[in-house]
């Protein structure tokens, strides 16, 4: 059943629902299929641990390789034949054939990427639950809240549960999308795809030098509105934003106040210190990949690992490598907690029929509860700790043999430290 409370706002309203409490063998059943969700998320939780430290190690010895192998070039604007199929490591500006256009809002930039941000004033709905008993029945009130938000994604709002005075239109007249350069340069090297796609360091694009490109379309900041007022949009109005990544020239009109304080440090530079080297506002990167010819495309190592790698920023051999090391170890550390966290949740909702059994029963129940948390909490632990040393054993034999000597230490000093039985 159904009841509504209107708070009076066409904004807000709440309804209450109510069912019947459910039985002892409907609860048993549901928890039946709890238990089975939790056995294959239990099962998963081993899979994940064991598999990781094998990624891990794979991950560092081919990044050990790369280190061992890579060559610094010494000019990125020659290519020598003697690194054909070796590991490169080159840093430089970017650069890119032709600018990126979007003709419609009349905009253009040199850059790798350039991103076309379109969003909506749209009604967004908020829900707030709250269970509880009364009568013999469980009832569920929920408030239901809506609010206009300017948002990227089309939301339906046939979807709400009141969309009278609260429907958003069902398409964009305008539609986002993302242009890539075709063709990305460092020095006379083109980068792979996989290259380009790191490159994703999105900056937003003043729109501050641009006029209104269509009688409909008002510039206002670093935006275009597609809105009658701006200050007060309606649902179902546009704005449009740009954003780029991998800048690839020296644009005057990029317009950003960062830009412009840039522009006067470098100029200033360029006054004080002239002999010095050209002092530019593109994107610099460091690469690290396997030439072929004027390529740059993806290594792959003996340990069965791709080293395809991009910063942004001009970085030494040593500080990629061991920013990568960084990532794997976050990377290893995250998937053990993640590891951890799925089989806790498998014990729990395996254990939860023993909840079901004294649900009936307040006190017992809630001292149950406890106990169950805690037991899946150290359970969680113990198998996970034991399937990561079973990783250990497995991909790395030498180590544990290793841990394990190191482990029989303590009692072999303590069994010296014991005096020998006196001869009867």
């Amino acid at each position: 059943s159904q009841q509504f409370s209107d708070t009076g706002s066409r904004k807000e309203h709440v309804k209450i629902t109510s069912d019947a409490k459910p039985g002892f063998l409907e609860r048993l059943s549901e928890t039946s299929a709890g238990m089975l969700i939790g056995l294959v998320t239990f099962l998963l939780a081993f899979y994940l641990l064991f598999t990781n430290e094998g990624r891990a190690l794979r991950t560092a010895k081919s990044l050990d390789e790369g280190l061992s192998l890579v060559v610094p070039l010494d000019s990125i604007h020659s290519i020598s034949q003697q690194n054909e199929g070796r590991l490169v490591h080159l840093a430089g500006a970017l650069s890119t054939s032709k600018p990126l256009f979007d003709p419609s809002y009349g905009l253009s930039i040199h850059a790798v990427k350039l991103k076309r941000n379109v969003e909506m004033y749209q009604w967004v709905e908020y829900e707030d639950s709250k269970e509880y008993e009364e009568d013999g029945e469980i009832k569920k009130e929920t408030k239901y809240s809506y609010n206009t938000e300017w948002k990227s994604e089309v939301v339906n709002s046939r979807n709400f549960d009141r969309e009278i005075g609260h429907k958003n239109p069902s398409a964009m007249a305008v539609e986002s999308f993302t242009a890539v350069s075709p063709n990305v340069q460092v020095g006379s090297f083109v980068l792979s795809k996989g290259l380009v796609d790191k490159i994703d360091d999105f900056k937003q694009l003043s729109l501050s030098h641009l006029e209104d490109p269509h009688a409909d379309v008002t510039r206002g900041g670093d935006y275009f509105y597609h809105s009658d007022n701006p200050r007060r949009p309606e649902v179902g109005d546009l704005r449009v934003s740009f954003f780029y990544a991998g800048l690839s020239g020296d644009d005057p009109h990029l317009g950003s106040a960062d830009k412009v304080s840039l522009q006067l440090y470098f100029s200033i530079l360029q006054v004080l210190f002239p002999a010095s080297k050209y002092f530019s506002l593109c994107s610099k990167v460091t690469v690290i990949a396997r030439q072929r010819g004027d390529q740059l495309i993806p290594y792959h190592t003996k340990s069965g690992d791709v080293l395809e790698i991009l910063y942004p920023g001009d970085l030494s051999v040593e500080e990629v490598f061991q920013k990568e090391h960084e990532s794997n170890t976050m990377k290893t550390w995250a998937l053990r907690a993640a590891g951890w966290l799925s089989m806790f949740v498998g014990i729990s909702l395996m254990t939860r029929i023993f909840y079901t059994l004294v649900d009936w029963f307040p006190v017992v129940r809630d001292l149950v509860s406890v106990g169950l948390k805690a037991f899946a909490l150290c359970v969680a632990s113990s198998l996970s700790l034991l399937t990561i040393a079973a990783g250990w054993l497995f991909y790395r034999p030498l180590w544990a043999l290793l841990l394990a000597l190191l482990s029989t230490v303590p009692i072999v000093l303590a069994r010296s430290r014991v005096p020998p039985k006196k001869q009867q």
